[in-house]
């Protein structure tokens, strides 16, 4: 693993290379600066939609262009939520994005309006939004439903013909989404995201909009950064994408370092083999693992759960740890009782698509392989995944597999945006360091990217979104910073650090040990960050 200071010097390297090869004033490759002429757009009309959760939440809609380079056209709907403020000092519009792409933001309004402190939260209104293409939002596309529906071809192709057969599948879906949404396609994209957003800045009548997002959601904020310098308040990107690798590089970085996060979950079941029973060496229980995955393939748990799916199933542990106990349960349930239901039950629960996640998948697929150019040669994806599944095994092929669309995507791909800035306030960054969906590169690359950003470090932390958590250490350098604009200066390159929470413990007959915010935050978040 390399270490945070070797990570830092690969970082001014490469962007020292950014900045030569592309001055900070330089228009984004691919992307038209933002019209002189936009469309006016309507102020929402905010109706009550209550939850349990948040009394208060209210819901709107509203009109945006399809293509923002003509104004005038085809029109499309965002779903909105907020939840408004109450106290006498007002602080202007806090938009929420969970991520993904894909994810749906309506739900998380009301989460962060429910988990910053009530001092604090009563000062914004909080706005959620389903990004064009998701959720309530409309057209919602679903390019090929079932997609997912177990059991899939085994995600290594160990044979010419597994190969073939996930090929098959790769191709019927992206087929599927160039019949069903030809004429849509081309507009889902981050920079017509970010066109969005700045249409429901001036539905609101805000001069300048602050914004709080997590995972993908951090790249959403830097490019509208990026392009609307000038309507930047407070940013807080939290979990923060590599904007440099988007998006088959980060792939592949994300492999490693979800190989990695896998075998920290194994290192933690066999600290607890009185409990577990799966041994006391990692690297033995980790074979156990891949034993019950050779299993599956040759007989698929309760008819669904096959090596694909079981990957599915312990993906979202690479994203939290409060779902070790769970997975572990439910690996030792079948390894050593030949009890299936627990690990089906963990399917169902972690790793099962809805017609809900096939819409976020969707969306996932048209944004990334439109936002940048991928491998159109299947030959070179096949070589760059046998490298990495050398070394990483775990989630090389089923990574490669879920973003293959994009070798055939029928769209043409834009150039990124490249996001160096200095004309915003100080934007404030959160990453843990063993995060494995956006690896900690991301966050000192946006870092030195961003200037006068300041970076919050959440030392020896793996879990993926990781404010409104349970950290209290992290969360009140973001309450300070959305109170006053307060960043913490430190002499090197990272501004601050907090100490990890520690990790879960197994289940003791009920509920794992953990933090209800820090499961609810999860539950929310977009399709693989």
């Amino acid at each position: 693993m390399r270490t945070r200071a070797a990570v830092l010097c690969g970082v001014a390297a490469v962007v020292a290379g950014t900045l030569t090869a592309l001055p900070a004033d330089a228009a984004p490759a691919g992307a038209a600066a933002p019209a002189a002429q936009t469309a006016p757009v309507a102020k929402p009309v905010w109706k009550p939609c209550a939850t349990d959760t948040a009394p208060t939440l209210q819901c709107a809609s509203l009109k945006v262009p399809l293509d923002h380079v003509d104004p005038g056209g085809r029109k499309i709907t965002l779903a909105l939520s907020r939840v408004p403020h109450t106290a006498k000092t007002y602080q202007g519009p806090l938009l929420v994005n969970p991520g993904g792409p894909g994810g749906g933001g309506l739900g998380l309004a009301g989460f962060v309006a429910a988990s910053l402190p009530k001092e604090v939260a009563a000062q914004y209104d909080v706005i959620g939004f389903d990004p064009r293409g998701v959720g309530k939002s409309t057209p919602a596309i679903n390019c090929r439903p079932g997609h997912f529906t177990p059991v899939r071809p085994d995600p290594v192709p160990a044979s010419p013909a597994t190969e073939r057969a996930n090929l098959k599948r790769v191709k019927a879906f992206t087929e599927a989404c160039r019949t069903k949404y030809a004429d849509v396609l081309p507009y889902i994209d981050t920079v017509s995201a970010v066109r969005d957003m700045d249409a429901i800045r001036r539905s609101l009548g805000a001069r300048k909009i602050n914004f709080f997002g997590y995972s993908y959601g951090t790249y959403l904020g830097a490019v509208y950064a990026k392009l609307y310098p000038a309507h930047v308040r407070r940013f807080v990107l939290d979990s923060v994408v590599d904007p440099t690798g988007v998006w088959y590089d980060n792939n592949l970085a994300q492999d490693q370092a979800f190989n990695d996060r896998h075998r920290a979950l194994m290192a933690w079941i066999a600290k607890y083999d009185a409990t577990y029973r799966l041994g006391t060496d990692p690297e033995r229980v980790e074979a156990k693992w891949y034993a019950m995955r050779a299993a599956l393939a040759k007989k698929p748990a309760g008819g669904t759960v096959g090596p694909g799916e079981l990957e599915d199933t312990f993906l979202p542990g690479g994203y939290y740890n409060g779902y070790w106990p769970y997975l572990a349960e439910a690996f030792a349930a079948y390894v050593n009782d030949r009890d299936s239901a627990p690990l089906v039950e963990a399917f169902e629960n972690f790793g099962a698509i809805d017609a809900s996640a096939e819409n976020g998948y969707s969306v996932y697929a048209a944004v990334q392989c439109r936002d940048a150019s991928w491998p159109r040669d299947w030959d070179e994806w096949r070589a760059d995944t046998w490298a990495m599944y050398e070394k990483a095994p775990f989630m090389a092929w089923n990574n490669a597999w879920y973003n293959a669309p994009c070798a055939f995507w029928p769209t043409r791909s834009r150039q990124p945006v490249n996001v160096v800035n200095g004309k915003v306030p100080p934007v404030l960054l959160f990453q843990a360091t063993d995060d494995a969906a956006t690896p900690y590169e991301g966050a000192a690359m946006t870092h030195a990217l961003l200037r006068g950003s300041s970076l919050v470090v959440e030392e020896g932390g793996g879990n993926h979104g990781i404010t409104l958590s349970g950290n209290a250490c992290l969360d009140r350098h973001l309450a300070a910073y959305l109170t006053d604009g307060t960043v913490p200066r430190g002499r090197g390159q990272v501004d601050a650090t907090c100490a990890a929470l520690p990790d879960p413990e197994p289940l003791t007959g009920k509920a794992a040990s953990g933090t209800a915010h820090g499961a609810a935050l999860h539950g929310l978040l977009g399709p693989r960050g």
